[in-house]
């Protein structure tokens, strides 16, 4: 009785996986293969994107600081900072990213064609363009490369801001700044950078 419990625990010791078991481990292997996948496509978009995204938020920063630097310096009065349907100087919608004009802000009705920032030469299509350095990595050699901003477009709008009595404040505003882009060979993706900020009258 002893020899036969024995035997029969060796035989049950002596099992392998069931096919159940060797099904359910796989599927937990899959799930986890797919999630280093995805994980390696998010890497691989965010490396892929890197530059535009670095631009972007560049110009929409570059934009907000010069409002607040006429604001500061009381070249405009503050009722003008707002949109030109409002009274004020910017244009309303999603514009290319030309150049400031003489009053030295982007998005208002005296904005330029510009030229490269290396050479003078006009930027394809009048829109902001930056040089690169080229193939040698090194910026100010002759292989450096001319890159357009023709696929950035920038929106400045403005926005009352409201009192807690839901009446408007008139010594504040509310700012916000979108860069829209696209990467250049990958038709229908679009991505935005947002920044918000708020202008007083006061500085």
């Amino acid at each position: 009785m002893t020899q036969k419990t024995n035997s029969v625990k060796q035989r049950r010791a002596q099992r392998g996986f069931s096919l159940l078991e060797v099904m359910i481990a796989m599927v937990v292997m899959t799930i986890g293969m797919l999630a280093v996948l995805l994980s390696f496509g998010t890497a691989i978009t965010a490396t892929e994107w890197a530059q535009e995204d670095l631009i972007a938020r560049h110009k929409a920063l570059d934009a907000l600081e010069s409002i607040y630097t006429a604001r500061n310096s009381q070249q405009f009065p503050f009722g003008s900072i707002n949109s030109v349907a409002n009274g004020g100087i910017f244009q309303s919608g999603a514009l290319p990213l030309l150049c400031a004009g003489p009053d030295g802000l982007v998005g208002t009705a005296d904005d330029v064609a510009c030229t490269a920032p290396d050479t003078g030469a006009a930027c394809p299509g009048g829109v902001e363009c930056l040089v690169l350095p080229g193939p040698d990595g090194i910026l100010g050699t002759a292989d450096d490369e001319t890159y357009s901003l023709t696929n950035f477009t920038r929106t400045i709008a403005f926005n009352p801001v409201l009192l807690s009595t839901g009446q408007t404040n008139n010594n504040l505003i509310a700012v916000t700044i979108t860069i829209n882009y696209t990467k250049p060979g990958r038709y229908g993706l679009t991505r935005s950078y947002t920044v918000n900020g708020l202008i007083s009258s006061y500085h």
